[in-house]
Order: structure tokens, then sequence, then C-alpha cells
């Protein structure tokens, strides 16, 4: 198994940045995809981003898209969510998540979130 701790979240103003972190312990992310969801209040959870750990290719949201990078950084085990010109609809918990299977398969791990909250 695999444990998640996300870190990086905070209060910031709108058109502000914030860096998310998760960091991966218990096995590598070599093997797993990992990703990025959020979830504000009283709305369900949904994707934001994920990364293939060996090709490193990356995808987004489109409500994130060109604003908020996903990145890894192998040494570290960790994978990294740059999010700029943030706005006050960004406000949620930021989860990192992983998973074992391919596209459209269950998201096995979770991390235990990160609140990030932009005021306008």
């Amino acid at each position: 198994q695999v444990q998640l701790v996300e870190s990086g979240g905070g209060l910031v103003q709108a058109g502000g940045s914030l860096r998310l972190s998760c960091a991966a312990s218990g096995r590598t992310f070599s093997s797993y995809t990992p990703g990025w969801f959020r979830q504000a209040p009283g709305k369900e959870r949904e994707f934001v981003s994920r990364i293939s750990w060996y090709s490193g290719n990356t995808y987004y949201a489109d409500s994130v898209k060109g604003r908020f990078t996903v990145s890894r950084e192998n040494a570290k085990n960790t994978v990294y969510l740059q999010m700029n010109s943030l706005k006050p609809e960004d406000t949620a918990v930021y989860y990192c998540a992983a998973r074992t299977g391919p596209t459209g398969s269950t998201w096995d791990y979770w991390g235990q979130g990160t609140q990030v909250t932009v005021s306008s």
C-alpha cells in the first residue's frame, strides 16, 4: 500500500498562487498514477489533474487548464500542483490520490486533504 500526505494549502487572495505537495510513502509513485481532486462545500469531489509517472504526460480539468501545473519529483517520491491565477471558485479541500489501474479505473488511495481558500 501507499500512504499519501498533502501539504501546502492555505489562504490566498484572488490572483495569487499556491503550490501543493503530495508525498508518498510505503511504495513509490512509480507503481501508481497520481492525481489531484478537489471538493468544494456542498459539491461533489471533482477531478483536477493527473500525471503519468513514467511519461510525464499531464491531464487537466477544463476549469484549471492554463492555470494549474502538475509535476513530479522522482527522487522525493512527491507530486506537486502549482496553482496560479487562483479564483474564489477554486476554494476547496484538495486531495491527492493514486490508482493502480488504467484510465477510468477506481482511485485506490487518498490523502487526508488540504484546505485551499481563495478570497475575493
